[in-house]
């Protein structure tokens, strides 16, 4: 049985961002409970305003990637209460159900608090209509907690990986007990 496929897609318009960051972070945790060396990210930030161009070569590769994914993270800063126009424009080359067979993690970098349940809301619904499973609450990071993510991102890797795995269309075999 091959490793699960992991990918992180960030939706921030500017590179290596902090929301990069999360999202690498976390990727990397759930590939080392998961015992899957099969990682890779797709960064939006260098395409802009391509991912509306449907004859971009480069995005449509990045689309196939996504497409390819057993778990995927999926990580956008926080907007007026929603994930970033960047991302929306690319998921919108996404038909209803083309994520089937997917696991996807919902994360949600803000500012404040008031912006919380724009993961739950608006966030989780989207990547449902494209037929991920959502099989954890979304996380939301505050601006604040960015420092010091990654042993909350390790505890979550290692409480959430059976999900993530019943939910995706990789085999539960291929678990790695810690």
């Amino acid at each position: 049985m091959s490793a699960p496929r992991i990918v992180g897609l960030v939706g921030n318009p500017r590179p290596q961002s902090r929301t990069h960051s999360l999202a690498r972070t976390l990727t990397r945790e759930i590939a080392r409970v998961l015992g899957s060396a099969w990682v890779t990210e797709v960064d939006l930030a260098p395409f802009g305003p391509r991912v509306l161009d449907p004859s971009d070569a480069a995005v449509t590769a990045a689309v196939d990637q996504i497409i390819g994914a057993d778990v995927l993270v999926v990580a956008s800063p926080t907007y007026k209460a929603a994930y970033s126009g960047l991302l929306k424009g690319f998921l919108d080359r996404f038909g209803t159900g083309s994520l089937a067979g997917a696991a996807a993690v919902p994360v949600l970098l803000g500012g404040a608090h008031n912006h919380r349940l724009a993961v739950d809301v608006h966030f989780t619904p989207l990547l449902l209509e494209l037929g991920a499973a959502v099989p954890a609450r979304g996380l939301f990071v505050l601006e604040a907690e960015v420092e010091d993510f990654g042993p909350f991102a390790a505890a979550w890797a290692d409480a959430h990986a059976p999900a993530l795995l019943a939910g995706s269309g990789a085999h539960a075999e291929s678990l790695v007990t810690t």
